[in-house]
């Protein structure tokens, strides 16, 4: 992720191993956190929410009620209030600091932007909208990212109209990250939904019939709505639209098939349920970044000795230093 160059000027050096650069608008603040040097156990705190996201390099993240994890590039982190944080920088150096941005946003806007939800797009289940009370950590779509790179500019911008601006993308960005959390609820642990939520119950239905034509009328019968009703209360759940998820969730299965040095690709893409071998092509390596076969070679390259997860997780990464 680019950062613009007043962001990194004017630096308030903290300590010998960081620098912050920090920036308050209305409704935000914004910090740039550059780590120079390897250190562990790092505490830190907000007394707002937290909206965190990686821009270079790693840290491992220690947090209340959960395993530590990897915090990387191209991945978010929300907290609630007064979460404490316990934070590792294991490859941080002088000549390639850690970055992270973190942004704390205030009540009101957090409220504000709940309401308008709960207003003009209420959940099918008549569940309300509500931020999240734990932290989420993320996986950025291109949405997101485009929504934390602009912050990042109109945040370092000199122009009397910013806060506006800041305020727009600021609605967005958490309207975003709550269907991102809604979608990871519901497309989570199978069969944990399914017999409760309509939208839940669809996304479990579309997993176990990948390999099988599936219709937005198949879809809309089985959640007893309207086409037009299904699809705008799908979208506006999760973020996306039924046949988007339907593809995503289609290249994650031959993702998975392609670990398989041994599978033809024709085989993929019929259990897949791609009918066109060239539409199957074209939509993974956009997703991806390579073709299938390049990826199931990539995925199969044992001469490094990575495992095929990791291959994975370098392809991912590829394909975000190409946006």
């Amino acid at each position: 992720m680019r950062l613009p160059s007043k962001l990194l000027n004017n630096k308030k050096i903290e300590s010998l191993v960081e620098n912050r650069t920090s920036y308050t608008l209305n409704n935000a603040e914004m910090f740039i956190f550059e780590t120079m040097a390897p250190a562990e156990q790092v505490l830190l705190k907000f007394d707002r929410p937290v909206i965190a996201s990686m821009l270079q390099g790693k840290k491992v993240m220690h947090l209340k009620d959960q395993e530590s994890f990897t915090f990387l590039p191209g991945e978010s982190l929300i907290l609630p209030a007064d979460e404490p944080m316990c934070i590792d920088f294991p490859g941080a150096k002088m000549d390639a600091p850690t970055r992270c941005m973190v942004m704390t946003v205030s009540e009101d806007k957090i409220n504000e932007t709940l309401a308008l939800l709960n207003e003009t797009m209420p959940k099918v289940e008549g569940d309300e909208w509500n931020f999240t009370g734990h932290s989420f950590h993320f996986a950025d779509d291109k949405a997101l990212y485009g929504i934390v790179q602009r912050l990042l500019f109109i945040f370092a911008e000199d122009h009397p109209s910013k806060d506006v601006f800041a305020d727009l993308m600021l609605r967005e960005l958490l309207i975003r990250i709550l269907q991102a959390e809604t979608r990871k609820v519901l497309t989570g642990e199978p069969g944990k939904n399914g017999t409760h939520h309509r939208i839940g119950y669809i996304i479990e239905h579309i997993r176990q019939n990948l390999d099988k034509p599936i219709s937005i009328k198949e879809l809309s019968d089985l959640a007893c709505m309207s086409e037009s009703n299904f699809h705008r209360t799908f979208r506006n759940e999760l973020g996306i639209s039924p046949i988007d998820f339907i593809n995503e969730e289609r290249i994650k299965l031959a993702t998975h098939l392609l670990h398989n040095r041994d599978v033809k690709i024709k085989e993929v893409y019929l259990q897949c349920g791609f009918n066109s071998p060239s539409y199957f092509t074209r939509l993974f390596k956009k997703k991806k970044g390579f073709s299938p076969k390049e990826f199931q070679e990539l995925s199969n390259n044992t001469g490094s000795g990575m495992p095929a997860d990791l291959y994975e997780l370098q392809a991912d990464q590829l394909v975000w230093n190409r946006i």
